[in-house]
């Protein structure tokens, strides 16, 4: 038995910080991790790798338009219209595995530099502070203060729909994919569903969302559902909200499916490929969680404030939690997490997240960023809500770039002034969001908003415009 203060089940952003900042503190630590690499599902499988296929998009997509810019590539120098330029998926691949390759060896460093042990191998808790590592012999592990559990999730489909791996595909195959396909069909219109329907749209498949909810990325302010919507459209992206699909069978070449469209007609489709990106479930089968005592909730692991099991000595962070509600899964919300547990345990005094403050960043085209109360929450609580929007095509900066669509809305509460949420959906908003962010965390106004001086000519520029909107009074509108 090898003994160490804190050992980390799952070396994914929830993890592998956790235990960063545990060793930061002082405290022995270990990780234990089956995968062959460290970084979890988003770095492997998920955030990154997507990101750097929407950038590979992104540079298609200038390149299809370089005539526009003055750039002159093969056959465009020659006459008009696009040039004639096509993706190479093997060389996308490459890139891609390139730099997810020097991220995971980061992490390496990382744990070499912090004196961080990685025990490959496959976890079970045992209760009284053991983990047993399996991975051919069984090694077992002791935390003398305590266990995090951050072994994250994994996607889920829905009754009926069969993942084979093959035809019906989750994220995991979609990202790995050597091929553009012909046609792709895209079951749920969350994060993934929406960033892989930018992904191949733009690489040039044709692209159908199925969403069963009532509009696209139902999480968020609902005239950010319909700008993205109305994008989609002009993009050749066919959306089917209300949509339930009823069944998908898996051919040698393709997909057979047929769903029940809002009017409750059925429609058939046949497609290369089904992406289910229905959500993601808990990934806890194996850990003997519920023998020693944890209470688990639909397979998620429930925790307090602090990240507390019902077993003393042992936490739990990440995609695999419940707090009693919906939990965000979102790497930036594992490591804020991971970093609070690591500190608590190792005596520091903490404090709670504050889960109104969660940026959200969705990567498709155009992009979404968002903090914050949508305007329904904030009425639903109670507040007496005004709001201001601005749209990004009326900025020189958003001309220039030759993206002008989308737009920026504040949400606020008339009585204090207070902001309550800011959503943006347009060029880099993911990036834009950041202002909003802190913000929202410093409590701020409107007012101190509109006296904030936004550099000029930016994107940004349509936060500060957005601000006076709420009070009747934007500048260039």
């Amino acid at each position: 038995m090898t003994d160490y203060d804190v050992v980390v089940i799952g070396a994914g952003t929830g993890g592998y910080v956790a235990a960063i900042r545990a060793a930061q503190l002082g405290l022995k630590t270990a990780v234990v991790e089956k995968q062959k690499a460290l970084g979890g599902t988003c770095l492997l499988v998920g955030c990154i790798p997507t990101k750097a296929l929407l950038e590979h998009a992104h540079a298609l997509k200038v390149v299809q338009h370089a005539k526009d810019w003055g750039v002159a590539i093969g056959d465009a120098s020659a006459g008009s219209g696009a040039p004639r330029v096509s993706i190479d998926m093997a060389q996308v691949q490459t890139r891609k595995d390139r730099v997810v390759t020097g991220l995971t060896k980061g992490v390496e460093f990382l744990f070499k530099k912090n004196r961080i042990d990685w025990i490959k191998g496959t976890a079970r808790l045992t209760g009284n502070g053991g983990v047993d590592v399996f991975e051919g012999d069984r090694q077992t592990l002791r935390a003398r203060r305590e266990i995090i559990v951050a072994t994250g999730s994994t996607p889920r489909s829905v009754p009926g729909v069969e993942i084979d791996r093959r035809r019906i595909i989750t994220s995991d195959e979609a990202v790995a994919l050597r091929e553009v396909p012909k046609s792709i069909a895209i079951m749920g219109s969350g994060a993934v569903g929406v960033e892989f329907a930018s992904i191949f749209r733009r690489f040039g498949s044709d692209v159908t969302i199925l969403e069963l909810l009532p509009r696209l990325v139902p999480v968020e302010d609902q005239a950010v559902s319909e700008e993205l919507e109305k994008a989609f459209r002009r993009q050749g992206i066919t959306s089917h909200t209300n949509a339930k699909v009823t069944s998908a069978r898996a051919t040698a070449d393709g997909v057979d499916l047929q769903f029940q469209k809002s009017d409750g007609a059925a429609e058939k489709l046949r497609a290369d490929y089904l992406l289910v990106a229905t959500g993601r479930g808990p990934v806890t089968a194996g850990l003997d969680a519920e023998r020693i005592g944890i209470d688990l909730e639909t397979g998620y692991v429930r925790v307090d404030a602090g990240y507390r099991t019902s077993v003393q000595g042992i936490s739990a962070i990440g995609d695999v939690i419940t707090m009693g509600g919906p939990h965000p899964q979102l790497a930036h919300v594992s490591s804020a997490e991971g970093v609070i547990a690591a500190e608590r345990i190792a005596g520091r005094t903490v404090r709670p997240l504050n889960y109104d403050h969660v940026p959200g960043c969705t990567y498709c085209d155009p992009e979404i960023g968002s903090v914050g109360l949508t305007e329904r929450e904030a009425a639903r609580r109670g507040y007496d809500v005004r709001t201001g929007t601005f749209p990004f095509g009326v900025l020189g900066r958003a001309k220039i770039a030759g993206e002008t669509d989308g737009f920026v809305k504040i949400v606020a509460d008339k009585k204090y002034d207070e902001v309550l949420g800011i959503h943006m959906i347009g060029l880099r908003a993911t990036e834009l969001v950041a202002e909003a962010v802190v913000a929202l965390r410093l409590e701020s106004t409107v007012e101190e908003l509109i006296r904030t001086i936004h550099a000029h000519p930016t994107m940004a520029e349509a936060v500060g415009e957005a601000a006076h909107a709420v009070h009747g009074a934007a500048i260039h509108l």
